[in-house]
């Protein structure tokens, strides 16, 4: 149901341009009295936001709010503005200015860094774009686990830090930045530490998301694992630990975010179709169908297609016989094909339950020289550490993303009392 709101455009351009801009620009001052050829002019507009539907086009959207027969002006690019390519759930505002009943202008966010306008012209709507500009804010996020690590951050963290979605995806990106010193399924223990500093983006709206980690900070089971982020002289970012060395293996230990392991590898075990016992040479992610499957490591695309009991299945061919295989896929990344090079992280395929399979998951084989093996115990060595000519810079930053974790602008306590501190930057420090 399109909502409706009604307003005075002279307060929208007050709250725009400040109460003295507007009255400068009208030749008034509030503390002088008005000459009598002064004129005073309030235009109201209407304000009405509506989602495009799913399966539903842009000329049916704008048919439902007073404007049929949507067409694109010949002077606007498609390259700006594809009408064909706009993603169910978007939301439009339409806005309707004096007497007129027809909307003039039409707003709509397509991205978080970009807000598009489309005004109605004799030949059509135009176009135009305008950045969306976020200020960024470096926010500690800690507490204490009780029985994991999203759990903690869901119930303690409250919305007007970070929204539920994307302390979902703190979870998840804090798990991906240690996922080779904790296993966060297994390892974690009731009165395990966390403590993360990360980036905390407003908009000039007032929307709040997250951006990216800049360090973390873990004590589990008795060990402290610490991590920060650095961009060297070659533009690549990654974690490192407190003495420069990187948190990044050859592969990665799970290729996908998954909810539960629902199956290890197993000498004998039975088959939940065919009810024969048999080896499964491979680990069972559960996960949401849909879910973005990645390559555990750099290498070429071996195979990709049907195959039997894997349904849809990618294989991997890396360095050292290595080979992966991703099996029971919906459906494969759009373009991939045999031969392709892929880095490690890119995505390959989505979680689906095609083959001999019950549920969505993704089964995932490692193997050596054709010998399956088990990926969550094989050590694969340390990945580059800071190179000895960027020590000095890495430091530095280490010292700096410290400082910060250490007196936070925006400081979350949390845990079973739900404490919440906020407290002042320390002196010298900027953001």
């Amino acid at each position: 149901m399109p909502r409706s709101l009604r307003l005075p455009a002279v307060a929208s351009a007050a709250a725009v341009l400040g109460v003295a801009a507007v009255f400068s620009l009208q030749g008034v001052w509030p503390w002088t009295r008005p000459g009598e050829h002064a004129v005073s002019v309030v235009e109201l507009f209407e304000q009405k936001a509506d989602t495009l539907r799913r399966g539903e086009t842009i000329s049916e959207v704008f048919a439902r709010n007073g404007a049929p027969g949507f067409v694109l002006s010949p002077q606007s690019s498609r390259a700006l503005f594809d009408p064909r390519r706009l993603r169910p759930g978007l939301v439009f505002t339409f806005i309707t200015s004096g007497a007129d009943s027809t909307p003039n202008r039409v707003v709509f966010r397509d991205g978080p860094e970009r807000r598009v306008t489309l005004a109605a012209a004799p030949d059509g709507w135009t176009a135009s774009e305008e950045v969306v500009h976020w200020a960024t804010t470096p926010t500690v996020v800690q507490g204490t686990m009780t029985s994991s690590l999203y759990v903690a951050l869901d119930s303690d963290v409250p919305d007007s830090v970070f929204t539920a979605g994307d302390r979902i995806r703190l979870a998840w990106d804090l798990a991906d930045v240690f996922a080779w010193q904790v296993d966060f399924t297994r390892d974690i223990r009731p009165g395990d530490q966390f403590r993360v500093l990360v980036e905390r983006r407003q908009s000039e709206e007032g929307e709040v998301r997250y951006g990216r980690i800049l360090a973390g900070d873990l004590t589990i089971n008795g060990s402290r694992f610490t991590a920060f982020r650095f961009g060297g002289e070659d533009g690549a970012t990654g974690f490192y630990d407190a003495e420069g060395r990187s948190l990044r293996r050859a592969f990665l230990l799970a290729p996908v975010q998954f909810r539960r392991i629902s199956s290890r590898m197993s000498s004998a075990r039975r088959h939940p179709i065919l009810g024969t016992v048999r080896r499964h040479q491979g680990i069972d992610y559960a996960a949401n169908a849909g879910t973005p499957v990645m390559a555990a490591g750099k290498g070429v695309v071996r195979s990709r297609g049907w195959s039997d009991g894997y349904g849809n299945l990618v294989e991997i061919r890396h360095a050292n016989g290595i080979t992966t295989r991703y099996g029971h896929l919906r459906g494969f990344a759009k373009g991939l094909s045999v031969g392709d090079r892929v880095d490690q992280g890119e995505v390959i395929g989505y979680v689906g339950s095609t083959g001999l399979s019950t549920a969505p998951h993704l089964h995932y084989e490692f193997r050596v020289n054709g010998v399956p093996r088990n990926p969550r115990n094989t050590d694969f060595g340390s990945g580059d550490p800071v190179p000895a000519s960027q020590l000095a810079v890495f430091d530095a930053e280490r010292s700096r993303l410290t400082l910060l974790m250490a007196v936070p602008r925006t400081f979350v306590a949390t845990g079973p009392e739900g404490d919440r501190v906020v407290s002042e930057p320390a002196a010298g420090v900027r953001e």
